[in-house]
Order: structure tokens, then sequence, then C-alpha cells
């Protein structure tokens, strides 16, 4: 029997079924926790006394343990199978983020404490997806890693909704308690919804190894290039974009706590454009092509970053318009992305492969919320609330068009069902 008839694949599953949804609901309750810091952080600045400097400095934190997390438990899964991997990694994730909602109270311990958060959390992605590439063949992969990505940009609109209703009521501790409550809900939903599926481990044939089957393969490195500087303008967008929306509203004239609370409402509504970006641009992919929906979606976000932070003074509601444009076109190719390196390199490889491009995708990531909030610091009063913000987002828009490059390289012919996706 082969490793794919083990692992119930069906060449024509429907687009969401209940395996499927069971391992979604665990991503978005998993993964609640990780943009409560960002949604909090307008309070936590004053409330700790951070720079911006600090203050990005712990969303770097973040991003760095999520990349050494990444690459660690996808180069296990391939080893001890992915759905070991998933399993361990949603206990310690529970654990660790119990941890960071009880103890984390000034800049030092939230540092660390979200860092460990970091450093639980990556096999539940890495694992995820190599569970998904087993169970699901080429025509539907990118739809059904479209609905596990957006699963979780639906955890972070849901995140920044808890924390602007939180925020208000029981300060920046009540927001970190409810989101890592959700975390501990969703280890024990992963943990049942797997509870049926058989833990592959895909063997490897004499003769190849990690260096031939990635780090010589074009295609993956192409691809691992791209999402790395994807990572790199994502992720930097997702930690200041709450701070950017209540910088906004406050120069408009709106209180602070305002400012805070509509502005997590309003970042919440762009990780909503992520989710329709992702449920639908893995589908599409499936149909029009990998590098089609790559290069237009990395094309239009670069474009975006390096208009969104000159508009701190304009209205809301052009703001929130190119807010949703952009937060829709720089996560839309994220499913893309997995499903094509899914189909450019052997199942007993993709485990290496993802934790490659991991480590650089999260590592540039971690730096780009340092850097911007660098820049930031560079570019306006000490002190003050920030008023310039071009510079900061254009920086994030250079990785936008570098991944755009890689994009346009990727072969025209990956398209769901005829992408010569390779076998064990």
């Amino acid at each position: 029997m082969s490793a794919r008839a083990a692992s119930g694949v069906s060449s024509t599953p429907p687009p969401l079924d209940l395996w499927l949804a069971g391992l979604c609901s665990s991503r978005f309750l998993i993964n609640l926790i990780q943009m409560s810091y960002a949604a909090s952080l307008p309070v936590l600045r004053s409330a700790w006394g951070m720079s911006a400097t600090q203050a990005g400095s712990v969303a770097t934190g973040f991003q760095i343990g999520y990349a050494v997390s990444l690459l660690g438990f996808s180069s296990l899964a391939d080893h001890i199978g992915a759905k070991k991997v998933v399993a361990i990694s949603a206990a310690l994730s529970a654990a660790a983020t119990m941890g960071f909602a009880l103890l984390a109270r000034s800049y030092a311990t939230a540092l660390a404490l979200y860092t460990i958060v970091a450093l639980s959390q990556g096999g539940t992605y890495a694992g995820s997806l190599m569970l998904i590439a087993d169970r699901y063949d080429s025509a539907r992969r990118g739809s059904a890693m479209g609905w596990l990505i957006a699963s979780s940009s639906l955890s972070h609109a849901a995140a920044l909704v808890i924390a602007g209703i939180a925020l208000p009521r029981g300060g920046y501790s009540l927001a970190f308690l409810v989101t890592g409550i959700g975390t501990v809900a969703g280890a024990l939903v992963v943990l049942f919804a797997l509870r049926g599926t058989p833990n592959v481990v895909h063997p490897r044939r004499a003769g190849m190894h990690v260096r031939s089957e990635v780090l010589r393969n074009p295609e993956a490195m192409r691809l691992t290039a791209g999402y790395t500087f994807h990572s790199w303008e994502l992720l930097g967008m997702w930690a200041w974009a709450p701070a950017f929306m209540a910088a906004s509203l406050a120069a408009s004239g709106a209180t602070a706590i305002r400012s805070v609370q509509v502005g997590s409402y309003i970042s919440a509504s762009f990780h909503v454009m992520g989710l329709l970006a992702s449920s639908s641009m893995g589908h599409l992919s499936d149909r029009l092509g990998r590098r089609l929906v790559l290069f237009t979606l990395a094309t239009t976000s670069a474009a975006c970053s390096l208009v969104f932070g000159w508009l701190i003074a304009a209205p809301a509601l052009i703001i929130a318009a190119v807010g949703a444009v952009y937060a829709f076109s720089a996560l839309g190719d994220s499913p893309v992305l997995s499903a094509a390196l899914s189909e450019a390199v052997r199942p007993a490889y993709l485990g290496a492969a993802l934790a490659l491009r991991s480590f650089l995708g999260f590592g540039a990531g971690a730096i780009a919320p340092l850097v911007f909030g660098a820049i930031l610091d560079a570019t306006n009063p000490p002190g003050a609330t920030p008023a310039t913000w071009g510079w900061a987002f254009t920086a994030l828009g250079l990785g936008g068009l570098i991944a755009a490059f890689s994009a346009y390289g990727v072969r025209a012919a990956g398209r769901g069902g005829d992408t010569g996706a390779l076998k064990a």
C-alpha cells in the first residue's frame, strides 16, 4: 500500500470536509495568542515604557522563536511523522501560552515568555501542512491549504476583536488570558480531530539526500526565496498595522483608548480579507496555475506597501480600503507557495524543505518588525506618537518586490492536477 493510500487520500475530497474542518478549528484556537501582543501594543508601550524598537523586539523574539520551532519540528516530522509532531507541539503550546498570559507583565518577561510560546507552536503549522499534502492530491491541495491558512487569518481577526473588547474592561492581562485559554482548547480539538489519522513516515530512497532533493532543486529554491520575502512584508505589516491604525485615528482627534479599540477592529477587518484571500487564492491557483496567481498577488501587495504608510492623515475609509487590498494580496499567496513547494519536492523531503523555507521566511519576518520599529524611531521625534510611517512601510515593500521577481521565475505549469508533482 502506498503512503498516500495509507493516509486515506481521496482524489476528489470535498472543499472542506470534517477532517479538514477539525484541523482548521484547532489552528484558529491555537493561533489566537499570536496577534494578542500586536493588538495590545499601543497600551503596552505606555504601560511598560517601551520604545518602538523595544516593542518591535518582542515581535522579533516571537518570530525568531517561531522560525527555530518550524525548523526543528519540520525536520523532526520527516523522521517521526507529522501527526506526532502536531500533537507534541499542541500540548507544549497550551502550557507555554498560559504561562505567557499569567506572567508577562513587563518588557523583559514578555520578550522571554512570548519567545517560548513561539518555540512551542511551529509543529502545529508545519505538521498540518504535511498532513494535508499526504491527504489531498494536487488538484485539491491548494484549496485545502488555503482553508488552513484562512483559519489563521480568522484567528488573528478574532484576537484583535477580543483585544478591542478586553482592553477597556480588564487591560492587556485579560486579553492575554482569553487568547491563552483558546490555545488550550485548540490543543484538545486537534488531538480529537486526528485520533483516526495514521501517522505516516515516508521512506527515503538510497542515493537521495537533502542537498539533491532540496538545495539543488531550482524550483524549491525559487519558492523558498519568494516565501522569505513574502514573510518579510506580511509579518512586518501584521506586527505594526494595529499601531498604525491607532496612530491614524489619534491624529484625527480620537482619544487614546478609543484609537486603540477602533484600530483593533479595523485591523481585524484586514485579517478577514486575509481569510477570504487564503480560502480563494489556493483554489484559484489549482485552476489557473501557481505562477500567475503568485506574481499577481506579490506585485499588488508590494504596491500597497509602498503607498500605505503615507496615508496616515487620510480619511479612515480610504486607509481601510487600501488596507483591505493590502491584506488580501499580502496573505493570498501563502497557500499557493505551500502547495507549490509540496509539488516541487518528494514527500520524504517535504519536512526538510519546509524547515529551510520556514527558518528563512520567519527569520526574515522576525527582523522586519524590528527594522520597522527602528525606522519609526529614526524618522519621528523621540517619545511622541509616530506621525511618519511611510518609510517604514516602504522597507516592507522592497521585500514584496523581490517576492514578485521570485514568483515570475516559478514554472508556468504549476496547476493543480497537472504539476508533475514528485512522488516518493
